[in-house]
């Protein structure tokens, strides 16, 4: 006698399922700040959110690191005249508080999260100790990873691909404004193309811009690929992490 199919034991479609098994996520602090100059702007907040839940409801396991330049970059305040190391430790401090942003969204959707910071901070989120993170990991937590590496002079591109590696993560995912790398601004230049795959080497060499080049350098020295895609294309992370859509694949 055959036993029924229950809707939830039935097997996935394909085009469902995710080709990776744990990702990092990283976003840029100005993804989350809309059509605005400036801050947070909520609905966009919680659009990214649900696009994490999605991802996350296929059993991925989910890192992210956001940055900080939709507050403050200590790039920018550097060369307005503040000191270096002021100004980066004022823009880790933003990514905290794009990361509670985040954890906030998220959890209004149901989804556990953890926010664990590069620099101590006991009463706001948890501090970063790298067992402790995979173990969230492993109970489907996602983690955002905040404060950078906490350390002045590295960007948050080179945390991402410095906890990605730690995490044991299978890719980097790079949300943009644009689907891929291009070999110039597309939205500056109407004849740039887009790479559908290119190599680390090329990047560097070309000076692309899908991250600085200290990340670049890690990701190659760890051979960790980076996805880049549109973040505004709905639906776009859960069908790039399936193999559908439009993105470029930067590997070795």
């Amino acid at each position: 006698m055959s036993e029924a199919v229950t809707p939830e034991a039935r097997p996935r479609p394909a085009e469902a399922q995710a080709t990776f098994k744990r990702v990092m996520l990283k976003i840029s602090g100005e993804a989350l700040m809309g059509d605005q100059g400036f801050g947070l702007h909520p609905p966009t907040v919680q659009r990214i959110a649900q696009e994490v839940k999605s991802v996350r409801d296929l059993g991925v396991e989910i890192c992210m690191v956001i940055g900080g330049g939709n507050i403050f970059r200590g790039l920018q305040g550097s060369a307005q005249g503040m000191e270096r190391t002021t100004a980066d430790y004022m823009g880790m401090l933003a990514t905290v508080m794009n990361a509670l942003a985040m954890q906030s969204a998220l959890e209004d959707l149901g989804v556990f999260t953890r926010v664990i910071s590069a620099i101590p901070m006991d009463q706001v989120c948890e501090p970063y100790i790298r067992r402790r993170a995979v173990r969230h990991l492993e109970k489907k937590r996602v983690c955002i990873f905040a404060a950078g590496t906490g350390n002045p002079y590295f960007t948050t591109d080179t945390a991402a691909t410095l906890r990605a590696s730690e995490m044991g993560c299978e890719a980097i995912f790079k949300g943009t404004k644009v689907d891929g790398v291009y070999d110039k601004d597309p939205n500056k230049h109407p004849d740039a193309k887009r790479f559908e795959r290119v190599g680390y080497t090329e990047v560097l060499a070309k000076n692309l811009g899908v991250m600085d080049a200290s990340a670049i350098a890690l990701a190659r020295d760890n051979n960790l690929p980076i996805i880049v895609f549109s973040l505004d294309e709905p639906g776009g992370f859960r069908g790039v992490l399936a193999g559908r859509g439009t993105y470029t694949t930067v590997h070795g």
